[in-house]
This record gives structure tokens, sequence and C-alpha cells, in this order.
């Protein structure tokens, strides 16, 4: 007959802080000696279930006392059936005879059955192994197994074991941290991988032009935020280029731009471009945004496979920024600018050609680069003062990946600390 499961609420009392320990010889820290004590001073009783097939011959049982001096409360079980009764969640530590037979055991050919049995029934209490003098190899394999450690059944007093249960339960507390620890950094390390594989590898294979990006999430500790970007060279010899943005800063609005980029993407390479283009693209967003004051600003550039001409579209986006050898870098042409994808059904996207020249470098970027602050009076850097850094930067010599650091990190060191929005930046550099 199966062994019931007790109900557990979600955190029992050995992981909540209301277990104590006592620091004693070097195997506890005195941060966990400190935490111990100051769990004993909120007054819980120490908890301690006994499962041992005589457990009323046991003399050292009502002796038993926690940290503070208070005796500790015992709950008794002949055999596992009765434990799983009495596990009840303000158990701190289980005392377990490992000569209890246990279900599937009959043979007796495994000597810790009864063990795992009670670690697979409390995976989150500490556990004593009791067992008889002089057998201190079955012991060790137990604390191997899962216990926090083991005694020699005639060799117990109650000063001993009050000290073993203390220690078992701070033991197991801190096991339980660093396991929490360890499973969150790991969450973290595949969610990075998750994020960094949603960043774009840009398809330029043939094409003469540079491409340099740089790109910094507005979330704390985060590789993607809701500006997205991507390039791509079509078989013509065209190269593709777009930057976006989606409003917000959750991960719900990365995954949004991550979906608007890969639909482009694969627009792009089917043979679409300009208003028909933006027109799909407005369509995916409005079937996968979860709620429609959701938009996403975008602005794409194809660049003739001469590299001197280029198509321009603009969604709600701020204009590039281009830059020609001998003369000043300015803004491309705004006054066509369509609306956000999002906002207005059956809207137009005018596509504007651009004459770009035989060497030019041209800057796309997202709202987070110019909305940054200057000073402390509040003013913001705007398009003007992002035009003035990227010409003054230029002019000392700076180009591709160098010129977009140092220009994320001025706007970083202009606003006085990290940047709360997304920002993402793209550079095409054509060279003769």
């Amino acid at each position: 007959m199966p062994v019931p499961v007790p109900r557990q609420r979600a955190i029992p009392a050995v992981e909540s802080g209301q277990a104590q320990a006592v620091s004693h010889g070097g195997p506890l820290k005195e941060e966990a000696h400190r935490s111990a004590t100051a769990g004993g001073a909120t007054g819980a009783t120490l908890t301690l279930l006994l499962i041992e097939d005589d457990p009323a011959g046991s003399p050292i049982v009502p002796d038993l006392l926690d940290a503070s001096g208070k005796p500790v409360r015992v709950r008794t079980a002949r055999n596992l059936t009765e434990a799983g009764r009495l596990l009840t969640d303000d158990v701190h530590c289980i005392l377990l005879d490992l000569a209890l037979p246990a279900p599937g055991n009959a043979e007796g050919d495994d000597e810790l059955a009864v063990l795992k049995h009670v670690l697979e029934l409390a995976p989150r209490h500490a556990v004593l192994a009791l067992t008889a003098s002089g057998d201190a190899e079955r012991g060790a394999e137990a604390v191997r197994v899962g216990a926090q450690d083991y005694l020699f059944r005639d060799e117990l007093d109650g000063r001993l074991l009050s000290r073993a249960i203390r220690y078992a339960v701070e033991r197991k507390r801190s096991d339980t941290a660093e396991r929490r620890l360890a499973e969150g950094r790991l969450r973290a390390q595949e969610n990075r991988r998750l994020e960094r594989g949603l960043l774009p590898t840009p398809l330029l294979e043939g094409s003469s032009l540079r491409f340099a990006a740089r790109y910094r999430p507005g979330r704390s500790r985060a590789l993607l935020g809701g500006d997205f970007y991507d390039a791509v060279r079509t078989p013509d010899g065209t190269v593709h280029a777009m930057i976006g943005d989606v409003c917000g800063h959750g991960p719900d609005e990365a995954a949004l731009g991550v979906e608007l980029r890969i639909a482009w993407r694969a627009l792009t390479l089917a043979g679409l471009c300009g208003d028909e283009l933006l027109g799909t693209l407005q369509q995916v967003l409005e079937h996968e945004r979860a709620d429609e004051e959701i938009f996403a600003t975008l602005c794409t550039v194809d660049i003739a496979p001469d590299g001197r001409s280029a198509g321009l579209c603009l969604a709600g986006h701020p204009a590039p920024l281009l830059a020609r050898p001998g003369r000043t870098a300015k803004l491309l042409p705004y006054d066509k600018n369509g609306p956000a994808l999002g906002l207005l059904p059956g809207a137009r996207w005018p596509r504007m050609q651009v004459e770009l020249g035989a060497e030019w470098s041209l800057m796309l970027y997202t709202d987070g680069l110019i909305e940054g602050r200057v000073g402390t009076g509040g003013e913001r850097l705007g398009q003007d003062g992002m035009v003035d850094l990227v010409r003054r930067q230029l002019s000392e010599g700076l180009r591709g990946e160098e010129l977009l650091r140092a220009a994320v990190s001025e706007v970083r060191d202009l606003n006085g600390g990290e940047l709360t929005d997304d920002v993402a930046v793209v550079l095409l550099d054509r060279a003769p």
C-alpha cells in the first residue's frame, strides 16, 4: 500500500527562517549562527519527527532542548505510513532509524531504501539518519544519498542530539538557499542564451558595405528590449536595412520586436519593399500585439546594388543621419514620414529616393539615443544634439563600431547614468 503524501505549504518551516541553529565548530558560518539566533527569538518551537519502530523506548527524546533552552516538540511515528500523516509544514527535522523496513524492499537488498523513501516524501526537510554504533560506513553513505548527518543509536544523549538537530536544520536551509541560487543563475544563463540567440545576424554576404550595430536594452539585466534591427542582401545585390521600436520596455514588447524583425526579413527576402512591406508588417503587429494601444515605429532603407542611392520609408520613426566626406553630416528628409505601425488602418508609407554618392556613412537609430537628458535641467539631447555629437566624433576620425560605441557612451554620460529607454543604432558605410 503506498504511503500517503501529506499536503505541504509552499515554504515549510525548514526553509522559512524559523529553524534555529548554533555556531559550533567550523561547519556553520557566523552568519548562519546569527540567523538561527534571530529565528529563536521569534518564539517558534523546534519540531522533530522521530521515525522509529519503538520510539517510546528511546530515553533521550524527552530531554531535547532547542537553542534557547526550550523543550523540542517531538512527534513519533512507528512506520512510514504514520510518518506521512505526521509530516506537516511545521516539522523542522526528521530523525530516521535506518533499520526500518521500506515499501518495495522486502528482500532487504537496499540498506538505505527507507532513507530514500523519506527523502522522496520530504524533499525540503532536514533528515538525520540513525544507525547502529560502529556502522560509520552506512552512516556516511546515508549522508551521500541526501541526509544532513548520521548518528549512532547507542551513543546518543540529549545534548548531542539537540545540537545535531539544529545543525541539520541549518545545513538544510543553507543547501536549499544554495540550490535556489544555482537554479536562479541557470535560468538567468538560459534566458541570456535565448535572448542572445534572438538578436539578428545580418545577411550581407557579397556586399561591399560595412555594417556595425550597437544595442542596449533599457530593462535591467536584460539583453533584449523592444528595439529591433536587421540587414539583408537580396539576390539582385540590393542591401536592405531596418530599425524599429515597439512602444514599452517589457518582455512582451521585446517578443513583439523579435516577431516584427523576423517577419521583415522573411518579407524582404520574398521581394516585398516599401509600402507593401510596411502594410504587411502592420497586419502582423495587429495580430500579435497584446493590446490595441501597442504600436511600433520603423525605418527601412533599400540601398541600390551600386551603393550610390537608396529608398527610404519612415513609419513614425526618426530620420537617419547621412555623413559624407567634405560635407556636413545631416538628417535625411522627414517630410514624407508615415504613421507608426498599428495606429491607422489602411495607412500608407511613401518611399523617398535618396542620393548617397560614392562614399558615405548612414546611421539608423531609435529614439532612446536622442531622448536622454543633458545636465540637471531636464533638457533632452534631441536630434540636433545627437547630430552635433556625431559630427564632432566623425571629425575626430571615429568610424564604424568605434563611432557607435563612443556615441552611445557619450549620450549615457550626458544623461548622468544609464539610459532608461532601449537604444539601438545601426551604421552602414561605403568606401570607394
